[in-house]
């Protein structure tokens, strides 16, 4: 007892600055994904002659890559070592990041009859300069988005391997709800940090400025990381409170390679992969697309534009209120199970239900918004869509371990990622398209009482209003009750 008393005191605490920085990076990423969609409506759109469409091809682009680039980006990771597979991760994304700023000189290059970077915007709308301005521009932002992506799918994992290094079993959740908190305050900051930059300085040097960011990140992860044993900012009473259930984790270990793992291709036999499939393939992309347009909305509809005051302020409600209440997200199944007896499973499928009703508010976000004339009230229907995709991901994801054996779950964990990505492609690339038909047709395209842009805003709400309970009927249909999978 006087032993491990004195250890505890001695003991550092270099764990938890090495959780500050997987914070920081997580944050920085968020921020890194968010500065084109809000600079997207106000500056680069009329600067590049883009349309609705253009933009979301781009998103719809960026969203399937990332998918793809998740599938082995842990395995990276694990190959290179955490110190270097982290560095290289986001050094990549803030290079990709950074990048987006040399688009307009590189369009401007490859474009005839454009003397320079300040020419693009004054060129006439609907000419043949101006469309190939517009088609140039977007493949040199595909480039970038596509860089951006592949970094950007290191962070999670390389993040989730420091703290199975760092942090015994017991502090992993607490560790990881930190870092990953970081997801939050990103999406908090953009509408406060990254409009302010564009008008100062240019957008151009919004993402330069926020993409800048990670190399400064890199600098204190070089000389910070390494593993416990070698770090000289560790001492003996953290290393043996780091590996104080190792034995546990070695038999577990034992355990896991003797238990048989199911083939790749078997797994698209099971009802249970299926459900999974369609949970993430109708609700990823309903998150994915009020990230990317929500900012563009406010503008077009309300006269909101992200660099106005209220338009940050709206942006910023809207994901605060996702923060707070996506933090119950994961204690209802515990009640249940808890308080009212429920099998694990069950109690994980009523709460989904539960959270299936919140993205129904979307259904609303128009109608009081157009109807009374203020953008409050679609920020504050779209936080609360927001929040239930929130709290519904964090379920749908533990029914993975609630059915497969866990020498399975990573795969089927990349599998759904995969059918997530589609489905968010899919979602961009509509919204797009959509957007600019409406746009274009003006009176012509009505839709519930709805006339042009607004009726194509109304159609998507719909579906994101939905998509949830379509996801959630399939999944109980597909798995009616508890019924794990044998391998």
């Amino acid at each position: 007892m006087v032993k491990n008393s004195t250890q505890q005191k001695l003991m550092t605490n270099w764990r938890w600055w090495l959780c500050s920085l997987l914070f920081v990076a997580t944050t920085v990423n968020y921020l890194d994904r968010q500065v084109l969609s809000l600079t997207y409506e106000e500056f680069i759109k009329p600067q590049f002659h883009w349309t609705d469409a253009d933009y979301g091809t781009i998103t719809s682009f960026f969203s399937i890559f990332y998918a793809i680039a998740c599938l082995f980006a842990g395995k990276f990771v694990d190959w290179m070592g955490t110190k270097k597979g982290y560095l290289i991760a986001i050094g990549v994304w803030s290079l990709g990041a950074c990048l987006h700023a040399g688009c307009g000189w590189a369009t401007a290059i490859f474009t005839d009859g454009v003397a320079d970077v300040a020419a693009l915007k004054a060129v006439e709308a609907g000419s043949n300069v101006a469309l190939a301005i517009s088609t140039t521009s977007v493949y040199l932002f595909l480039l970038c988005r596509g860089i951006l992506a592949l970094g950007e799918a290191g962070n999670f994992p390389a993040a989730i391997k420091v703290t199975a290094e760092y942090f015994p079993k017991k502090d992993r959740a607490f560790a990881t709800s930190i870092f990953n908190a970081g997801a939050s305050v990103g999406a908090l900051a953009a509408p406060l940090l990254i409009p302010p930059l564009a008008v100062k300085f240019g957008w151009e040097w919004a993402f330069i400025i926020i993409g800048g960011l990670g190399f400064i990140w890199m600098f204190f992860w070089a000389f910070m990381y390494e593993k416990p044993e070698k770090s000289s900012h560790v001492n003996e009473a953290e290393i043996e409170y780091i590996h104080q259930d190792d034995e546990a984790e070695a038999a577990e270990k034992a355990a896991l390679a003797a238990e048989k793992s199911i083939p790749f291709l078997k797994c698209f036999t099971f009802r249970q992969t299926w459900a999974f499939i369609i949970g993430k393939f109708f609700t990823d992309g309903v998150w994915w697309f009020f990230l990317f347009w929500a900012p563009s909305y406010f503008s077009n509809q309300f006269n909101a534009p992200a660099t106005s005051g209220l338009g940050q302020a709206l942006i910023f409600t809207l994901y605060l209120i996702v923060t707070v209440i996506s933090i119950f997200g994961g204690y209802l199944p515990k009640l249940f199970v808890e308080k009212k007896g429920m099998h694990p499973y069950s109690g994980r499928m009523l709460a989904m239900l539960i959270f299936a009703f919140f993205p129904i508010a979307a259904l609303f976000a128009q109608p009081l918004g157009m109807g009374f004339n203020t953008p409050w009230w679609p920020a504050i229907l779209i936080g609360l869509a927001g929040a239930g995709h929130q709290a519904w991901s964090a379920n749908l994801f533990s029914t993975i371990g609630d059915m497969f054996p866990k020498s399975t779950i990573a795969t089927i964990t990349g599998i759904g990622a995969m059918a997530g990505g589609i489905g968010s492609m899919i979602i961009q690339y509509v919204a797009g398209k959509l957007f600019t038909f409406a746009e274009n047709s003006g009176a012509a395209f009505t839709f519930f009482g709805f006339e042009g842009k607004p009726a194509g805003y109304f159609i998507m709400f719909c579906f994101c209003g939905i998509a949830y309970l379509i996801a959630w009927t399939f999944m109980k249909i597909l798995v009616p009750k508890y019924k794990p999978v044998k391998a």
